[in-house]
């Protein structure tokens, strides 16, 4: 189920194991500290949030003692084709970046939205307000993520500043910036996941569990038939999950997005 491979020498992608993950909410709130969101101004403003991951719940829509429920972390898939990209008029958003990382200058960002209309996965926000922390929270500020004003759009860059540090640090060991070790660059949200549902690495490489994960029969992409190539997969052996990660309709197979032989899959 993996993609091809793109121009990039280091592909950063992401595996996620649907069966794995409880819905703690631990990644989300990793996010927002690691990369000094401000606390919403109206919690209960569910439109005006500036969350970049999210965790969704998903039913299999049946009735006890046969439901089944799933939590499906959402983080930017870092689409190969990103339909972002091409609606930029400022260029502030890219796929050029070594790493395959769709990249996000808010210096540039004139607060258009169109990304975020263009976007499948809805994983931009707009940040409507600028950033305010109560008293005494302005301490919790990490030093290597800048805060952004109102008027931007903002997204998970799978932290970024995190591969940055990576590559400094193996220039002053001696080592190449290129060749990091599997665990040299992890995003907050993968580094906290207590059940390890999060796997991150390069997809290029072999021999990094992601690369593995990402070629597993039972692998699967968000919204996969939109051609997006997303960097981010999820795992999962529940085939009602299968379903509604691409959108099936009844009487398709999830493995080839094809109407299946003898009717729909129960």
């Amino acid at each position: 189920m993996a993609g091809n491979a793109s121009h990039f020498k280091i592909r950063w992608g992401m595996a996620i194991d649907l069966d794995k993950c409880t819905g703690c909410g631990a990644c989300v709130v990793s996010c927002q500290v690691e990369n000094n969101n401000a606390p919403s101004m109206d919690g209960d403003d569910k439109l005006r949030t500036v969350n970049w991951l999210k965790v969704y719940r998903l039913e299999n829509g049946k009735t006890f003692p046969d439901a089944d429920v799933a939590y499906l972390p959402r983080p930017c898939m870092q689409c190969g084709n990103p339909s972002c990209v091409p609606v930029c008029p400022v260029v502030a958003t890219d796929k050029n970046e070594e790493g395959g990382i769709v990249s996000q200058v808010y210096p540039r960002c004139i607060g258009c939205r169109y990304c975020m209309a263009a976007c499948p996965y809805h994983s931009r926000v707009f940040n409507w307000f600028d950033p305010v922390w109560p008293k005494g929270m302005e301490k919790t500020l990490t030093p290597f993520t800048s805060t952004r004003p109102r008027g931007v759009v903002e997204k998970c860059h799978f932290c970024h500043h995190r591969w940055n540090m990576a590559k400094e640090k193996a220039r002053k060991d001696g080592l190449d910036p290129m060749s990091l070790p599997e665990d040299a660059y992890i995003p907050a949200c993968a580094e906290v996941c207590p059940t390890g549902a999060l796997v991150f690495g390069d997809l290029n490489n072999h021999d990094h569990q992601v690369y593995k994960l990402a070629h597993s029969p039972y692998a699967r992409r968000l919204l996969e038939r939109l051609g997006g190539d997303p960097q981010v997969y999820y795992v999962s052996r529940r085939e009602w999950v299968w379903k509604q990660l691409d959108n099936y309709l009844p009487g398709e197979d999830p493995a080839h997005g094809t109407k299946a032989k003898g009717g729909a899959h129960g």
